[in-house]
């Protein structure tokens, strides 16, 4: 026997192979969270504003329950990076946050149907709602401006 055989094992966890997915999805969730800091700060005051940071709250809890999932598929931990610019108008961050929304749907739908554990699958199908509700709430504000 090798002395590294020893060492390693296997995860036993059947999610360990969604653990890249979790990266992106942490990178992505915390991209956001900076984006939309800005995007708020450069929206008119009222309501817009409001709506973008109750949708910066969502993206917070969103990238705690996948760091929470990462961990637990892995038992390490990862230090989110900001993996996307932000727009520096108004305009354009709308747009952008619309898009990444409706992309985040189909790729959080896609690790659910590739999840094993049921409650994983099933807390991933709610965050993709999230997330197209926020999309809908984006084109309303890219409509209203």
């Amino acid at each position: 026997m090798m002395p590294y055989e020893f060492y390693y094992r296997p995860s036993t966890n059947p999610d360990a192979a969604l653990a890249g997915d979790l990266i992106k999805a942490i990178n992505g969730e915390y991209s956001a969270i900076i984006c939309y800091d800005q995007l708020a700060k450069l929206a008119p005051a009222g309501e817009a504003r409001s709506r973008i940071l109750e949708i910066r709250k969502d993206e917070i809890k969103h990238l705690h329950f996948f760091q929470q999932e990462y961990t637990r598929v892995t038992g390490q931990t990862h230090q989110p990076v900001q993996t996307e610019a932000c727009p520096e108008d108004y305009k354009a961050g709308l747009v952008s946050s619309f898009k990444d929304e409706q992309e985040t749907v189909d790729f959080y739908l896609g690790l659910s149907d590739r999840a094993q554990d049921p409650r994983l699958k099933e807390q991933l199908r709610r965050i993709a709602m999230d997330e197209q509700n926020h999309a809908v709430w984006f084109l309303y504000l890219m409509s209203n401006q």
